[in-house]
Parts: structure tokens; sequence; C-alpha cells
């Protein structure tokens, strides 16, 4: 068991700062956190404070906020905290070289992938949206380059058709604290066995950009629903009905053959909205309508019958947004 060690963590969203918790819940000393400037965000565009930024005021850890680690001011701040190692997840700055030599033991990651699939920004939703059987947690000791550094620890979790992108994210970050818990407390021997990467094996999760959230209805039931389920809760799958956009909530693909256009309503009841695609038909169960909330579809069709209705037609643009 490793004597207690000195961790500077790096994280923002509320995945990381269920690690930053649970680390603060456990045997080394949090000496220092760094997370993201506070964003506008919400319909009054206030300041928010990160999920990270939360817990370390309620914690009363030292607060760090950089807009920028690419200066010597920078080194010195992360210097002054005397750190053993730093744990960073999920943070969204890049780290530089001179900022990654400083904590005597190095910098570790946690990456929502089982490396070396999956590296980049969106791990999680690319692996549902891939139709990937798997995915996990990896700890890595951090390079500058993006996620290629030798893995100390990888734990798998299985990915089902019922998975989302938020309920994925929620088991791998239950499984991420047992990880990078273990990780500490045998750091020395995890060093000395780290694994390099494959590079021949490498997949990169790019962003998630916003003109993916449109529907494409000409591609098969089976992909467009791995990508509602990648998608949600944010920023979700949209389609457009004439000049209204619907968000779909929940939806499954079924193997049926049809004669029907791309986007096409087939049946409108309470079972669902059966919508044709380019192979196979999506049955969407929940969604939500402009100005209105997440409902399913036996709720929305007793206020719009007379859009959701046979023969109507969903499909990729049109003039008005938003939900």
């Amino acid at each position: 068991m490793t004597a207690p060690l000195n961790i500077v963590f790096a994280g923002t969203p509320e995945f990381a700062a269920a690690h930053l918790t649970h680390l603060i819940a456990g045997p080394h000393r949090v000496v220092g956190v760094l997370t993201q400037p506070d964003r506008r965000a919400g319909r009054g565009k206030k300041l928010q404070p990160s999920a990270v930024k939360s817990v370390a005021l309620d914690a009363n850890i030292p607060l760090w906020q950089p807009d920028t680690l690419r200066d010597p001011a920078s080194e010195a701040q992360l210097a002054a905290y005397d750190a053993d190692v730093m744990v960073v997840v999920a943070y969204g700055l890049i780290l530089p070289a001179a900022i990654l030599a400083i904590p005597r033991i190095g910098c570790l990651n946690v990456h929502a992938s089982l490396l070396p699939r999956w590296r980049g920004a969106a791990p999680v939703q690319r692996a549902i949206e891939a139709g990937d059987l798997k995915t996990g947690v990896s700890i890595m000791v951090m390079e500058p380059g993006l996620d290629t550094g030798p893995v100390l620890l990888r734990k798998e979790v299985a990915i089902t058709d019922n998975h989302t992108g938020g309920t994925l994210l929620a088991d791998l970050e239950r499984v991420g604290t047992q990880a990078i818990t273990e990780c500490l407390a045998d750091i020395a021997s995890r060093l000395l066995s780290a694994q390099a990467q494959d590079e021949q094996q490498v997949t990169y999760a790019a962003k998630i950009e916003k003109a993916e959230t449109g529907i494409d209805w000409g591609l098969g039931a089976i992909e467009i629903d791995r990508k509602v389920r990648a998608l949600l809760p944010s920023p979700g799958c949209f389609t457009m009905l004439n000049d209204d956009r619907l968000k779909v909530w929940a939806a499954h693909a079924l193997d049926q053959a049809h004669d029907a256009a791309p986007g096409e309503i087939m049946s409108a009841n309470h079972d669902g909205l059966s919508v044709a695609c380019g192979e196979g038909v999506l049955v969407i169960t929940e969604a939500q309508m402009p100005g209105g909330k997440p409902q399913s579809v036996a709720t929305l069709l007793n206020g719009h019958q007379d859009k959701l209705k046979l023969g109507a037609q969903f499909t990729l643009t049109g003039n008005r947004a938003h939900v």
C-alpha cells in the first residue's frame, strides 16, 4: 500500500467531480484543484461554476482556474502545490510538456475508453454510435500527445442496447473511481508494468458537432437508434416536421421491410411513432415538441395528433429551431 500522496486534481464536468469527491474521501491528500474558468450558461447567460469547482469549494481545497498553462507563471503555480501526482479527468485544457514534468510521479489521466480505442473528446458517444459491445476506463500516464501515454490499468464495461451516452457515462464513472484508487494504492508497481499503446489499434473519438444532431432518415434504423442513444441527454438528436423541431428521447429499431419513403410516419399510436428508414423502421416512444418537455408519444398524440399522423414526413432540415 502506497503511503498517502499529495494530489493535484484537474477536471471540469460532473464526471470529473465524482472522481474528485472520491479522492477527497480516500487516504490521499488533495492539495489543489484545477478547473476551467466559469462559463456563461442558461437562458440568463450567467457565469456558472464547473461541477469540479463546486466540490473543491465545499471541501475548502485551494482552487485554480487558469485560462492557459503555457507560461512560466503556471509552472510556478503548479510547482507550489508540491504534488506527488496530478490526476486529470476531463479537464479540457491541453497540458504542455513542462506542466506534465512537474509532479514527482507524473500526471495520470482517467480516460473513458479502452485505449487505444477512442482517443479524443467524445469516447463514450462514439463507442455507442459505432455499435461497440464493450468500452471501459483506462488509467494512462500522460504525454504531450493526445491520449498516447502508457496504460496502467483498464477496466471493461459492457455496452447494452439500452445504454445512452448519459447512462454509460454513469457506469464508467463508478468504474473510473475504482480504477484510479487501485492505481494510486500501488502506483510504483503499476508504473513498472505500464503497457505502451498499440498504435495499429488507434481510433479517434472526434468532438460532437452540431451538424451531427439532425437525423438522416436515409440511414438504417439500427444506425439511427445508436446515434440517438449516443447523443442523449445532450445535445440529443433532432428531426424536423415541417417547421417544428422534434427532439427524440427514446426509440428502438425494428428489422422490418417497407416501401415507405425515409422519414415517413408509418403508424402513430400509443406504442410509438413508426418511422421509415433507409433500412428498417425506427419506433420513437418519447419525444419533445418545441416549447414543451419530453413526453411519451402516447401523451404527445393527445395534443399533436394533427401533426404526428400517418403519412407525415420527418426531414433532416427545416426553417425554424428550437426545442
